[in-house]
């Protein structure tokens, strides 16, 4: 072969290469995307799938993302990521993933309506709760930086808010300005936790501790104000007309049972328990205008909002209950 042969056959070598190497890149990118979904990119296991009141939650057995439709058939199927809390609303998921290891540190995960990692970070402590806005643009969540349970004082919390639209991310929400019983609080015990957003995806409620209370807050992420509505009221739920705040109280000082479900009026402050006697530590969600959902001793659990009724088991091995809206 000449010279020139020589240099040919290398320089189409070397393109063949670059092709094969393109070519794997390419597919271990969408693979992974793939494979952070599992089966739960198929169409039929989407957020916008199965019948209205589906109710979608995390499986204990296998820990994988599951919905339940009666309509459906089988009924129950686990076929989404692994998670440790779950929360979706419109057409994102937000899904928490315990890292093994010491110190404790997670994973956020943020999925598509087709359960596809789309965005993932690292960050400290033990997932604990997560939340959507209902437009699917905000997200939430909080992990446990110390301790592992709200029934001590030996804990504290990270709060982190997340818009979707912007990219701009609130890694801890402590440092919002925060007004108790009208005046502005500085105090190096706040936290914060629980956060449920308001449809226009600006104003949220949550918990601050401080001072040994716990306060239902309303916050305002334009004007990044926080003010102290009520005591006693932790891991709030905004329900979906947005009047009523679902929430765990206080009502015992037994570690082994300290809560009791209620629901708040925020017109008026008034509130009232729910029918669940039990002691729930739980961010109840809204699975309708008139239902909430919450996990206990394992199972997901129903109950009307209005008082009334009795609890219903309507899942059992399970967790993170949501019906996306």
């Amino acid at each position: 072969m000449t010279r020139r042969g020589n240099l040919w056959a290398l320089v189409l070598g070397f393109l063949l290469l670059a092709g094969g190497a393109g070519a794997y890149t390419w597919h271990a990118a969408t693979g992974r995307a793939a494979s952070a979904g599992g089966a739960g990119a198929e169409a039929d296991f989407t957020l916008g799938s199965g019948s209205p009141g589906a109710l979608w939650f995390r499986d204990t057995a296998s820990g994988r993302v599951a919905r339940l439709d009666a309509a459906a058939p089988g009924g129950r199927t686990a076929r989404g990521p692994r998670c440790d809390r779950f929360h979706a609303a419109g057409d994102t998921a937000l899904c928490l993933q315990r890292r093994p290891g010491v110190p404790a540190r997670s994973f956020v995960l943020v999925l598509d309506r087709r359960l596809r990692e789309q965005r993932r970070m690292s960050l400290p402590g033990i997932p604990d709760r997560a939340r959507v806005s209902a437009s699917g643009n905000v997200l939430a969540w909080t992990t446990f930086a110390t301790g592992d349970s709200y029934a001590t004082s030996a804990f504290s919390t990270r709060t982190s808010i997340l818009d979707l639209r912007t990219g701009y991310l609130i890694k801890n929400i402590e440092e919002i300005p925060l007004s108790l019983g009208g005046r502005r609080h500085h105090a190096p015990d706040v936290n914060y936790w629980g956060v449920s957003f308001a449809r226009d995806d600006n104003r949220f409620y949550a918990t601050v501790a401080t001072g040994g209370h716990t306060y239902l807050v309303e916050g305002d992420l334009g004007n990044w104000s926080a003010r102290a509505l009520k005591e006693n009221v932790e891991c709030p739920s905004l329900s979906p007309d947005g009047t009523r705040i679902a929430y765990k109280k206080k009502v015992s000082d037994d570690p082994r049972a300290p809560w009791r479900l209620h629901v708040l009026d925020l017109a008026t402050l008034r509130e009232h328990p729910l029918a669940e006697s039990r002691s729930v530590d739980d961010q109840a969600s809204w699975t309708g205008p008139g239902t909430l959902a919450y996990a206990y001793g394992g199972a997901v659990w129903t109950v009307p909002a209005d008082g009334t009724g009795a609890p219903r088991r309507a899942a059992a091995g399970a967790s993170s209950p949501v019906v996306p809206r």
